[in-house]
Order: structure tokens, then C-alpha cells, then sequence
């Protein structure tokens, strides 16, 4: 645009302040019998655990600028985060006014790989994150628990066909609670389709096998 542009107040964009903006990503999986986790990225200077992020450089994408940052920092590529919410607080970070594009992606464990600098650990355990990173994990949670309790295993975490029972484990991991197995089933079964297939899982009948 024009230096010559002048808005309503006569002033001109560079006479305005401006934040830096950054972008960070909570990436989500459920490890197998595990708890709902993320990949956290250890600074290189200050030495602690938060979510891989970086600032967004002149004339980058933000979405160029989420892959960037999970490639160098978690050495984690072949993602396709999707963009959660714009976190605004002007005091959201030590640093100085800094406006966070938050996204989200949830991967499977077993497609999931980082780098040495990288880990992936239990949400409940990944608090006291710089930089207001704790909100954006939290807001990121908060929305895949909304996406599991209107569909079963929405982002594919669970390699298809599935038991009933690993599908309820799966969603008792995501939530964070126990599940009722009857209720369960009864909420799920009309999102599901049976296959011919069964699989033996201990004593007892062999569990009918499902598709999303």
C-alpha cells in the first residue's frame, strides 16, 4: 500500500504501533494405553518446555510459518495444523505485545515422530509453559474434547477397523474420565458400521470389529 495513505484520522500504517505475531501449535495424540498427550519443544537458551512456535517473518504465510516451526523445533513435517484461535491479551507475553495465532493438529502416536529436542508428554503435566502457552493448550483441549463427544474418534487417532472397546478407551483418554460402556455404545453405534470382521481380546466371545 501507498505511503501516501491516509485513514479517517489522517494518520498513516506507520503511525500506528504494531505487535509482533507469532505463531504456536499444540499438536495432540493419545499414545497406545496412554494418557491424551502433546509434543513439547525444549528452548535452546532458556532450557524449558513449551509448544513449538516462532515468530512469523516479513512476507510469510502463517501457515508457512506453523510448518517452519514444527519442522526446525519438533522435527515433525507432513502435518496440516489447523488454526484454533488468535490469542490478543496485550500482557499474554513477557516478551512484549505479541499476538499468537494458535492452531491445533491431532496426529495418530505411531505417525508421530520428533526430534531429539522434542518430547511428547501428558497434557496434565504440561503446565508452567512462557509465553501464555499454557492458554492455548488448555483452548486446545478444550476443543478437541468438544470434537469426541459428538463423533467417535473424529481425527482417526485409532487405526480402522476398531473393538467398541478400544474406541471407548481412546475417548476416556481424550475426556479425561471414565465412560459408562452401555451409554457408550448406545451414543456410538449410530456413527459406526459393523464389519464381518472379529478380533479375540482375552476370555470370552471375539469383539465385533467397526468403521467410522
Amino acid at each position: 500500500m501507498s505511503d501516501s495513505f491516509r485513514d479517517s484520522s489522517g494518520k498513516r500504517l506507520s503511525d500506528y504501533p504494531r505487535p509482533s505475531v507469532a505463531v504456536d501449535t499444540a499438536v495432540l495424540t493419545v499414545p497406545i494405553g496412554g494418557p491424551l498427550s502433546v509434543v513439547q519443544v525444549r528452548d535452546q537458551v532458556a532450557g524449558d518446555w513449551r509448544l513449538p512456535g516462532t515468530f512469523v517473518h516479513e512476507g510469510e504465510r502463517l501457515a508457512d510459518a506453523v510448518l517452519r516451526s514444527l519442522r526446525d523445533k519438533a522435527g515433525v513435517t507432513g502435518l496440516a495444523p489447523r488454526q484454533l484461535h488468535v490469542f490478543d491479551d496485550p500482557s499474554r507475553d513477557d516478551r512484549g505485545w505479541v499476538l499468537s495465532v494458535a492452531h491445533l493438529d491431532v496426529v495418530p502416536a505411531a505417525a508421530l515422530q520428533t526430534a531429539l529436542e522434542a518430547r511428547v508428554t501428558p497434557v496434565s503435566e504440561a503446565t508452567g509453559m512462557v509465553h501464555g502457552h499454557d492458554d492455548i493448550l488448555e483452548f486446545a483441549v478444550a476443543q478437541l474434547r468438544a470434537d469426541h463427544r459428538g463423533a467417535p474418534d473424529p481425527h482417526g487417532l485409532l487405526p480402522s477397523p476398531f473393538t467398541m472397546s478400544a474406541l471407548r478407551g481412546l475417548h476416556e483418554a481424550v475426556l479425561g474420565e471414565r465412560l459408562l460402556p452401555d451409554s457408550f455404545r448406545r451414543a456410538m453405534l449410530p456413527m459406526l458400521t459393523a464389519t464381518a470382521e472379529k478380533r479375540a481380546a482375552g476370555p470370552g466371545k471375539p469383539a465385533v470389529l467397526y468403521r467410522r
